[in-house]
């Protein structure tokens, strides 16, 4: 089914071509391909897609989504992208040279139905598979934004967008609310995104403070924001010298490839709990903050507070990043409730760019197995564990004693 010519006229649902730069991914990829680079350039990695909302993606056209990433491995980086990155003090030249040459293999992901379902898995080197993830599900998510929009979605996600212009500026804390977009894996259309972003800039220059989107962070002059995703942490499972200090090994690497650059870490691989036994006083001052992406917000929040406080850490120094499935209205309350005690910083994603009157699939890409060795997410939330092999999730909880 081919978007209708009211939403191709009005331009938020492009027809052909989903992604046109490599660019156009969040900042967390290319930080941690850096690494990868320089730390572990022979790994080898699996990934899966997974949809929590059943069914969604029965419409999305398979032949689609293969042509549209025969298109994303034609892409290579532009020199005034190339010459972006080299303004970024963390990017290093050498990387750079890397990324000129670099493309993404269409051999190394496999795009199928299977009982009505579209399946995709990546396989391959680490270091040449990264980048694949948040374009694929730009592009499913954008595919599916053509079978359940219509003409009316523009005006429906205009009006949301204001309405949520109108909340922050009437926010009684609002000279010290800020927040970033982080919504290109789930986004309505490129188009749609795009115009969020511009919209945001223009109307909250204070309490914006960037995207995760490198390109739209480029065009727009705005701060690209983001550090590491779970796969980091996921790989040192395999990567590193012991799986019960692979969380410290993670953390460890990334210290030594950023020395004090991107200091947000992230806290819900293994649990937050096990996660707290390994970020011990030599983390809390070396990392800038922490990073919430499931579990109770509020109870994260405390718990973190007496985290900081049992290791004679000044927490008002660190900054607490939220970032799960976030709207509007809980961030304003975790901003309130966390003000005076911690930096609070809010990453903002489907709420933003694919509010539009229909409901958002929940969509992920996330590593399996590195170097053969399965490898799993341990959520705050039992919903978003994920792990190919139910044998090694029991040992690694056994391992890190979480339940």
């Amino acid at each position: 089914m081919r978007p209708c010519a009211a939403q191709v006229a009005a331009g938020w649902i492009l027809p052909v071509v989903i992604i046109e730069s490599l660019l156009d991914t969040d900042l967390y990829k290319l930080t941690m391909m850096q690494a990868v680079l320089h730390r572990f350039p022979a790994a080898e990695v699996a990934y899966e897609l997974h949809c929590r909302t059943p069914g969604a993606m029965r419409d999305v056209p398979v032949e689609r989504v293969r042509e549209e990433v025969a298109h994303l491995c034609s892409l290579r980086f532009a020199p005034h992208e190339l010459d972006y990155l080299r303004c970024l003090r963390y990017i290093k030249p050498d990387f750079v040279e890397i990324l000129r040459l670099f493309h993404l293999q269409a051999e190394h992901v496999r795009i199928d139905k299977v009982d009505g379902e579209l399946v995709i898995t990546i396989h391959g080197p680490w270091l040449h598979t990264i980048l694949f993830e948040v374009p694929i599900l730009a592009i499913v998510s954008e595919l599916y934004a053509q079978q359940r929009g219509d003409a009316s979605s523009q005006a429906e996600g205009e009006a949301r967008l204001e309405a949520k212009i109108s909340a922050v500026q009437a926010f009684a804390g609002a000279d010290h609310f800020r927040f970033a977009e982080f919504g290109t894996r789930r986004r309505f259309s490129r188009r749609w995104q795009q115009h969020v972003i511009a919209r945001l800039a223009e109307a909250l220059p204070r309490q914006l403070v960037g995207t995760s989107n490198v390109l739209f962070a480029m065009q727009q002059g705005l701060a690209p924001v983001g550090t590491m995703a779970h796969e980091f942490l996921q790989a040192a499972q395999a990567l590193g010298p012991r799986l019960v200090d692979s969380q410290r090994y993670a953390l460890e690497a990334w210290v030594q490839e950023y020395r004090g650059d991107l200091g947000i870490a992230l806290s819900d691989v293994i649990g937050l709990e096990a996660f707290l036994r390994d970020f011990d006083l030599y983390f809390c001052k070396l990392f800038d903050g922490v990073r919430q992406d499931s579990g109770d917000p509020f109870a994260w929040g405390e718990r973190m507070l007496e985290h900081y406080e049992a290791m004679r850490v000044d927490a008002r120094a660190k900054t607490f990043v939220f970032s799960d499935g976030l709207d509007m209205a809980k961030a304003f309350a975790l901003h309130r409730r966390f003000a005076g005690r911690v930096n609070t910083s809010f990453g903002i994603g489907t709420h933003l760019t694919n509010d539009m009157g229909f409901a958002a699939p929940g969509l992920v890409i996330k590593m399996t197995r590195c170097n053969g060795q399965a490898v799993a997410k341990i959520s705050d939330d039992a919903g978003k564990t994920l792990c190919a092999d139910e044998a090694y999730l029991a040992y690694l909880k056994k391992v890190f004693a979480v339940g």
